[in-house]
């Protein structure tokens, strides 16, 4: 029943002349450690995804740099880690549900219903300040986010490999990752339910940055400039609110 509801998703998507990536989760081994560093043993079993690719996807630049993710899951937690090649890792908003993207970032988009309505999103900077919102419907159909929804029990960490904030290096980039509780995918009357083996989820990841400068020792955004958007699974169009474009996430 799993498998048919799957590929009936999956044809919706290439329908929309989209064919969306699609990612096996194994279930974790042994307790995930949530420190940003991707090193316990559970991730060993954990495939890393292809390398994301510009949001519009083919005939569009490769990425200036590398970006790619793991997933895991157990009876509590849905697993997500992020491998950020930078070489110059910075950040400046360190208030809880600040509109993260304004940073260099890395962003989650879930759909478990996989109807493209009621998705959550999740976003995070190198400082591990984050932005957790709820939409019931994409901005296009006349959604509006909702800010105040929290994600309760979330864990996130970020190992940062070289120095945050410090211009005066080369860095090699960083690392995160996110423990999303499966109790924590509820809103207000919504509830999703807790996967099962062969369930899918339609999802995406999403990662922005700008260009920089160097000025008295300090990073800052170059003027006029817009913002770069890597994805795991293309968009087609510069805009993440578009979820019957997003992949799928199928539970093992």
């Amino acid at each position: 029943m799993f498998r048919y509801i799957f590929l009936l998703l999956l044809a919706a998507s290439e329908a929309f002349g989209q064919i969306p990536k699609t990612y096996t989760c194994n279930r974790a081994s042994s307790p995930v450690k949530i420190d940003g560093r991707i090193n316990d043993a559970s991730w060993k079993s954990a495939a890393w995804s292809d390398w994301f690719e510009d949001i519009q996807g083919i005939g569009k630049p490769k990425p200036r740099f590398k970006t790619r993710v793991k997933m895991l899951w157990d009876d509590q937690f849905f697993y997500v880690a992020a491998e950020l090649r930078e070489p110059h890792v910075w950040a400046t908003l360190t208030v809880h549900d600040s509109v993260i993207f304004r940073d260099n970032d890395f962003e989650v988009f879930l759909n478990p219903s996989g109807d493209t309505n009621n998705y959550f999103e999740f976003e995070m900077n190198a400082l591990n300040t984050g932005w957790d919102l709820f939409l019931p419907k994409p901005y296009n159909k006349g959604g509006k986010a909702d800010n105040s929804w929290s994600i309760p029990g979330l864990q996130t960490a970020v190992h940062v490999n070289g120095s945050i904030n410090d211009a005066r290096d080369k860095d090699v980039g960083w690392t995160l990752e996110i423990a999303f509780p499966w109790d924590g995918f509820r809103h207000q009357e919504y509830t999703a339910a807790h996967p099962k083996v062969g369930t899918a989820w339609r999802i995406n990841f999403s990662r922005v940055e700008w260009h920089h400068r160097i000025v008295n020792g300090k990073y800052e955004k170059i003027p006029n400039l817009p913002e770069d958007n890597w994805v795991w699974s293309p968009q087609g169009v510069v805009n993440m609110h578009v979820p019957e474009k997003w992949g799928f996430v199928r539970f093992q």
